[in-house]
């Protein structure tokens, strides 16, 4: 099925010659950096949240709406992002994203009580949900169709980045230094970012050509952005208390449903919706969506059994937690690159398909060893790097094959609606297997029960992945 028309809300196409390799991988090197700050700042937020409830004297329920501030307030901006390119360029988007991104570190650095620092956070979100679909945008308008798997592999190096190092220099700040330098270590990344974004990044003011700037579709922001927000709020309410029938979970994901269901039909109906519907009657872009969307809530929701288990059933430290963890980002990272690389010459269906079986049967692995009393280490980090070779042959060749075959203009679009995806797929994982967790009781079986259902929803990932082209993409 061929792409429709393009919504006049996204950013204007580029010009029909493709991008020379320099001028490739300068905009990579300046969208990984900005990314790679977003993704160690989420990380090491995560590992500090204990020190920052004892320094501020709040609870720890408190001091977890910093990781919830920061989450709802990307769910509110994203939605926002191609309708941003499209008025002023996506160089000056994405100056402003590190720019509210480097402020609000800088502010929260500076908080003084638990309040400030929630708010504080709220302004990082800002930016950093601009970042990912804007930095995404502009990779792949740079490359050429023969080169976008290769592009999108070192988009997806953050990825590698994040789990590895965050935990590690996290701790290190918290335990060594202060929890201030949690917030202050991306002033000078943010500001490095900066300077090269301005240097290295093209030009793209758009060419109206006598036409007038496109206006904010309002009414649409109005439905999705809160609608996002309060899906968000709610899920995170169900996988903090395990409770998915009290009305303080209910009432949110209930509205949020319906102020969604209501974007929907603006979206299909309206002539320049905030965010193009319409992508979706493209096969190959539905059938990508829907394999990172079942993949993505197994994979990023099962983050948070990893540092439970070892260190609750096994008594380790933040850290060795952490360190036991890196060699699963090694070989996401690792194999990303290859994949990535390779999916510009394979058949997608079956290099992506296989990779949702691979990392099915890791979590299998994983959900049988996490649930044997005393088994050696090794072999569940063995099973964890099992997984981790799947992960890197699905998401950024997903990525790569959904959106290869659209037109240019219908990029910016299509990058945004590949981020709100990812961020409901990973929120709804998370509360899912909290509550499954919860549930079953944090013990052996209840992670080898959590561990299988997440190895489900990897298996399950394997069905819209037979829908990908069962041929080589040009």
């Amino acid at each position: 099925m061929t792409a429709s028309p393009s919504a006049p809300d996204v950013a204007p196409a580029p010009p029909s010659a493709p991008a020379s390799p320099t001028a490739l991988y300068r905009v990579i090197t300046v969208v990984v950096l900005g990314t790679v700050m977003a993704v160690l700042d989420m990380t090491i937020v995560n590992v500090a949240l204990r020190r920052l409830s004892e320094s501020f004297g709040a609870p720890l329920q408190t001091i977890q709406w910093t990781a919830t501030a920061y989450t709802l307030a990307l769910a509110a901006v994203i939605p926002t992002a191609g309708w941003a390119m499209a008025r002023i360029g996506a160089k000056r988007t994405y100056l402003t994203a590190l720019v509210l991104f480097a402020l609000g570190s800088l502010l929260a650095a500076c908080a003084w009580d638990a309040g400030s620092l929630i708010a504080f956070r709220a302004v990082q979100g800002l930016g950093g949900g601009l970042l990912q679909p804007v930095g995404m945008a502009m990779g792949m308008r740079v490359a050429d169709r023969a080169r976008l798997g290769r592009a999108m592999g070192l988009l997806g190096l953050p990825i590698l980045v994040g789990p590895v190092a965050g935990p590690v220099l996290g701790g290190w700040l918290v335990d060594s230094v202060s929890w201030h330098w949690i917030f202050l270590i991306n002033l000078p990344v943010g500001a490095l970012a900066l300077v090269l974004a301005a240097r290295l990044l093209p030009k793209d003011a758009p060419d109206r050509r006598g036409q007038e700037p496109p206006r904010l579709d309002v009414p649409g922001l109005l439905m999705l952005s809160p609608g996002l927000a309060l899906l968000l709020y709610g899920l995170t309410r169900c996988g903090e208390r395990g409770d998915a029938t009290s009305p303080g979970t209910l009432l949110p994901l209930f509205a949020g449903v319906a102020l969604a269901a209501g974007f929907v039909r603006r979206a299909l109906t309206a002539r320049a919706p905030l965010l193009d519907l319409r992508l979706l009657r493209d096969r190959t872009f539905a059938a990508g969506i829907g394999t990172l969307a079942l993949f993505t809530c197994g994979y990023f929701g099962s983050m948070l059994l990893g540092p439970l288990y070892w260190q609750q059933e096994r008594g380790r430290t933040a850290t060795a937690a952490g360190m036991l963890g890196a060699p699963v980002g090694l070989v996401v990272g690792m194999t990303m690159q290859i994949a990535a690389r390779r999916i510009d010459r394979a058949v997608p269906r079956r290099l992506i398909a296989a990779g949702c079986a691979v990392a099915a049967l890791g979590m299998a692995l994983l959900a049988w060893q996490t649930g044997t009393a005393g088994v050696a280490p090794w072999r569940i980090v063995a099973g964890g790097m099992v997984m981790g070779v799947g992960a890197g042959m699905t998401l950024m060749p997903a990525m790569t094959t959904a959106t290869r075959g659209l037109s240019p203009d219908r990029l910016a679009g299509a990058s945004t609606a590949l981020s709100i995806n990812a961020q409901l797929a990973a929120s709804v994982g998370t509360a899912l297997l909290s509550v499954v967790l919860s549930s079953a009781g944090q013990s052996p079986s209840g992670f080898r029960l959590t561990y299988a259902v997440t190895a489900a929803l990897l298996a399950l990932a394997v069905l819209p992945a037979l829908r990908l082209p069962s041929h080589r993409q040009e």
